[in-house]
């Protein structure tokens, strides 16, 4: 995900899941399953839409590898690195140096060495993944993982007959890195990718693709457990399933209170599993997934399909296309996210901060840089209350822990320097941005609400977020500039939907609580990549707290440094 601008290390980071992850203990009980994986990063020539081209691959497979663990067990992944580049994954508790992001967390696994992830599942269950965490590499560098409940657990919601994992994904016919250079070195956004992709097949929409497409064969009668991720780079995205209606029931490893519909919408970085009942008539179904876009920015506007089909129908049976939301559907995106609440049982409680110790709202911006050699002599940026982040040459957490001087500041602002008509008419003067590595500092424990403005710098765009360690509470959203008088009086404070990454509509706002309980430097970014590339991130130090099970653990071993 975010890129580095220290290329030399020829670095290859595993990031694994920093998105919604477990809580990673340290401790290793006696009776846990030890699950163990081998991930070698090599180059593989990979083909799709009749175009061939050499490929960053996980044990030369794309996508890579899906692990599976379960609640409990203990998990070894060691990973050694082949090529030139670096990668991220799982939650976890004090614990932020396998967190992955590059020059965040920690530093690049060097080209030719190998480090091992070794920690215990605990305290989630569900769909999460992992993906390259530097430049663009997790175009291809990405993988489901499977967390199920600890032996004898049952779902909250009808045990399925069987599951399928559908990770959603793109692809570029060129060399991604090549695409985002020549655009980086014009000043303008990369060429949009060539086709969607399903399990990393496009599907018989597009050329040469009639081996790549994924099917999942099913029995009428019996219910199957779809567990899909949007592993897209750039694009929101919606899924559906002609002739079929999905139940969703959890979002980012977290269950919700379970609702019926014809398709959903996921950002980068979201995952959501929904229940399909075989109940039509044999035949062969489309499942189809296309972007969600409504503003008018160039986009790959083409629909991935996979097959949904009952056993013993021959494939010359041509399948039927799902009816989905139209791309600029902003009514549907907004009443599906309405839907999405958390189960807040006994066993599955939703434990919403309900007073705030620390308040912040940051808007998100567009904006120009000079650029003497790109072709408008401007280049495009992001921001957060407009300032740009700058990527480190040292992990932040290192400097962190090791109290390392010069490395970033703690003086990011709780809120704008000057407040303006954020969604008002398009704002297209004086739109250079402050650049810094600038972080806030959070006291252990505190709760926190961070209000995330859109703006119309340049133009008003939708954002999915996601903060790295910790899941929050979506409290509110809304259209327009968030009132701090009226807005709060609305919120949801009983069963929020809790998540790890969230879309902050067009022209709109998403407030989001959590309590800051996981001691350490964490990451927060918008998903997009672009816009991650362009600046448009932050983080967090959470210090440690009282007791010396409150603190950032020591650094492992074998740990790469920079």
């Amino acid at each position: 995900m975010a890129p580095t601008h220290k290329f030399f290390f020829n670095p290859f980071t595993i990031l694994f899941l920093g998105f919604l992850i477990s809580f990673i203990m340290i401790s290793f009980p006696a009776e846990a399953a030890i699950k163990k994986y081998n991930f070698d990063i090599q180059m593989k020539n990979v083909s799709r839409l009749c175009h061939a081209k050499p490929t960053v691959t996980v044990n030369g497979r794309f996508p890579g590898p899906t692990i599976y663990v379960r609640e409990g067990d203990r998990l070894q992944i060691n990973v050694t690195n082949h090529v030139k580049y670096n990668m991220h994954g799982m939650k976890q508790y004090r614990n932020g140096w396998a967190d992955g992001p590059a020059y965040i967390t920690q530093c690049p696994i060097q080209t030719g060495n190998s480090y091992t992830y070794d920690y215990n599942v605990t305290g989630q269950r569900g769909t999460l993944w992992w993906h390259a965490h530097i430049l663009w590499l997790r175009a291809t560098v990405y993988g489901a993982i499977v967390v199920m409940p600890k032996q004898g657990t049952p779902f909250p919601f009808p045990q399925p007959n069987r599951e399928f994992e559908v990770v959603l994904g793109e692809w570029w016919n060129s060399d991604v890195e090549t695409i985002v250079k020549q655009g980086n070195a014009m000043g303008l956004p990369p060429n949009s990718s060539d086709a969607h992709t399903i399990n990393g097949k496009p599907g018989p929409l597009f050329p040469c693709s009639e081996k790549h497409t994924f099917a999942m064969e099913v029995e009428q009668g019996k219910t199957y457990l779809l567990r899909i991720v949007n592993a897209a780079l750039n694009d929101e995205l919606f899924f559906a399933l002609a002739g079929h209606n999905m139940t969703v029931v959890e979002v980012d490893a977290v269950y919700t209170k379970p609702f019926m519909t014809q398709a959903i919408l996921i950002a980068p970085g979201q995952t959501t599993n929904v229940l399909v009942k075989a109940s039509q008539a044999p035949g062969r179904y489309f499942a189809a997934a296309r972007p969600f876009l409504d503003v008018p920015l160039p986009v790959d506007n083409k629909t991935a399909t996979a097959i949904f089909q009952y056993k013993g129908i021959p494939n010359t049976v041509i399948p039927t296309l799902p009816q989905l939301p139209a791309q600029n559907d902003s009514s549907f995106a907004l009443n599906y996210n309405k839907k999405l609440k958390s189960l807040n049982t006994p066993k599955f409680p939703a434990n919403v901060p309900l007073t705030v110790d620390r308040n912040l709202f940051y808007t998100i911006g567009l904006g120009k840089d000079s650029c003497p050699t790109c072709l408008n002599g401007t280049r495009l940026v992001a921001s957060l209350n407009n300032i740009s982040f700058n990527m480190p040459q040292i992990g932040l957490l290192q400097a962190h822990y090791f109290n390392i001087k010069g490395v970033f500041k703690t003086d990011f602002p709780d809120k704008p320097s000057t407040p303006f008509n954020y969604t008002g008419a398009p704002l297209t003067a004086n739109l250079g941005t402050l650049v810094g590595t600038r972080v806030s500092k959070i006291k252990f424990n505190s709760t926190v609400e961070l209000v995330l403005q859109d703006t119309n710098l340049l133009t008003v765009e939708s954002h999915p977020f996601h903060l790295h360690g910790y899941n929050f509470f979506v409290v509110g959203t809304g259209i327009g500039n968030f009132d701090p008088a009226k807005d709060p009086t609305k919120y949801n404070l009983i069963d929020p939907v809790e998540r790890n990454t969230v879309g902050v509509p067009t022209g709109g706002w998403t407030a989001i609580r959590f309590r800051a309980d996981n001691p350490g430097v964490w990451f927060m970014h918008c998903h997009l990549e672009l816009h991650t590339g362009w600046g448009l991130k932050t983080a967090f130090v959470v210090e440690d707290g009282p007791r010396s099970d409150q603190t950032v653990l020591p650094p492992p071993k074998d740990l790469p440094f920079c």
